[in-house]
């Protein structure tokens, strides 16, 4: 039977697809077709997107609507002479810009269905990591060069190298789902489009490193990840693709699901494991580092669902092949996420050296306004405010630190000519203010006090003195705070009236 696709994820929900479902699926019914529910591309200037199978092709139609539904098919095929037909959906252009490695999957099948993943080549990479040594797995993950996509950018081989030889009778794989930088979704997609990549992924650094208890700590305000990524993993273990004895292997793996509080700070993960473990979510003392006393004291490798999840296409493709992807030491692909103030917003997977005009102007399309983009936002709230002439730089996590910014989890927010600068460095302040976990001092009362001196400044209260102090607080709360919540809110901040000197009354 021919197939209809229509993706449905938390993007999508937004807009109203789920009231297209069901006549749909009557419709689909008169005319001998399967309706098949998908994770979304992150496309979302196209959506409501339906896909039709067409001679083992797939035919998308855009910006659909209930009414456009009823003449979708004609003589049970894709009617190409719709106002919504878009073409093959190999060949849309959001898409065809992209190159997906981790997000290869996403948007082709059922999220929850082993036999669909198992045929997209799902569970050859742990097939591959269960005939190797544990070295040999680490070796392979090394060679690929992959560095933590959560925002550090902290080579993956070398953490889970560390958890390895780490002597300990047990060890714990443990994923930071707790998503919660502004502008991001990327995990969320992940896990509502294709969540056996990331029990695959984790399975693998379960082998790599000596594991046999995984938990997967996810943000509670993404409902549908939550109830996908539980039925995979039921339907894993009811395959024996979790729990004893993996693949006839002998390999043992459990996986659990812990449900965050909405806590911002818990994605930082000595607080993450602070509240893993029943406790109130706040930063640890480093060291040890988490790869020697993690989890319940034990060695733990804590990693990102982004990293964990192109462990697999890793292992399947060759380190090297994933190695060749990228630019200078940042290796693979980034998940774009646009947010804001642009045309084009959605995720885009591209290989990291992309310049930022590419993503903001070839695949963004500008803002949503038609305005002049005045100020772009990289990494989550912490990222550093960039202005126009540094919109050619690659996204790099190299290039990006040494203008004093980050790459981060890849959540890009974009602001016009109408956003007020000084506003955006306050926000940063309360922001901190409002998410420490009270646990250092410069954190804790710096952030309050620098809220209260952003507004003086939009006041012109004693402006030249009151800028040295911000200036002087920046400087405090980078060296002396705990985590990289207090550390890098002045990221923000200090861009902000290095690049927008105006918005703050600076001649």
């Amino acid at each position: 039977m021919k197939k209809i696709y229509i993706g449905i994820e938390t993007g999508t929900l937004s807009i109203g697809i789920k009231n297209l479902l069901s006549p749909l699926q009557e419709i689909a019914k008169q005319q001998n077709y399967q309706v098949v529910e998908t994770g979304g591309f992150g496309l979302y200037a196209y959506e409501p997107m339906i896909e039709v199978e067409h001679n083992n092709e797939r035919h998308a139609f855009t910006k659909v609507t209930e009414k456009d539904l009823q003449t979708l098919l004609t003589d049970n095929k894709p009617n190409f002479n719709h106002s919504c037909y878009a073409g093959k959906t190999q060949d849309l252009p959001l898409l065809k810009c992209q190159q997906r490695f981790t997000f290869r999957r996403v948007g082709l099948n059922s999220p929850t269905c082993v036999q669909s993943y198992q045929q997209e080549q799902g569970y050859e990479g742990l097939k591959k990591a269960l005939s190797m040594e544990p070295q040999g797995v680490i070796d392979q993950i090394k060679e690929s060069g992959i560095r933590g996509r959560g925002g550090a950018g902290f080579p993956t081989g070398i953490k889970l190298q560390t958890v390895k030889d780490s002597p300990a009778k047990q060890k714990y794989i443990v994923c930071n789902a707790d998503e919660g930088d502004s502008g991001t979704f990327a995990d969320r997609m992940l896990i509502e489009g294709d969540p056996f990549c990331l029990i695959e992924g984790m399975t693998i650094s379960a082998k790599a490193v000596g594991a046999t208890q995984g938990f997967v700590y996810l943000r509670s305000e993404y409902p549908l990840a939550l109830q996908r990524l539980t039925q995979a993993i039921e339907n894993a273990y009811q395959v024996g693709l979790l729990g004893k004895n993996i693949l006839d292997s002998g390999f043992n793996f459990d996986l659990k699901i812990h449900s965050g509080a909405g806590a911002y700070i818990c994605g930082e993960e000595t607080s993450l494991l602070e509240s893993l473990e029943g406790k109130r979510g706040v930063i640890r003392f480093k060291p040890p580092l988490p790869a020697i006393e993690g989890l319940f004291a034990s060695p733990t490798a804590l990693n990102n669902v982004i990293t964990l999840a192109t462990l697999p296409e890793i292992l399947l493709q060759g380190g090297k092949a994933h190695n060749e992807i990228g630019y200078e030491k940042s290796k693979g692909t980034l998940t774009v996420q646009l947010a804001g103030n642009i045309k084009n917003g959605g995720l885009y997977e591209v290989p990291f050296g992309t310049s930022l005009k590419t993503v903001l102007s070839e695949i963004g399309g500008g803002t949503r306004t038609e305005r002049p983009i005045k100020a772009v936002q990289v990494g989550g709230p912490l990222g550093a405010y960039f202005p126009e002439e540094l919109f050619d730089l690659p996204l790099d996590y190299e290039t990006f630190m040494g203008k004093g910014g980050m790459v981060g989890h890849g959540g890009v927010v974009v602001f016009d000519d109408t956003v007020d600068l000084s506003e955006q460095a306050k926000f940063a302040f309360e922001f901190c203010a409002h998410e420490s976990c009270g646990k250092c001092t410069p954190c804790r009362i710096g952030s309050t006090r620098g809220a209260e001196l952003i507004a003086k400044i939009q006041k012109k209260q004693d402006l030249d003195k009151n800028l040295e102090v911000v200036d002087d607080l920046c400087e405090l709360m980078e060296e002396t705070s705990l985590c990289a919540l207090g550390g890098m809110t002045p990221f923000p901040v200090k861009s902000a009236i290095k690049h927008f000197p105006s918005d703050f009354g600076i001649k």
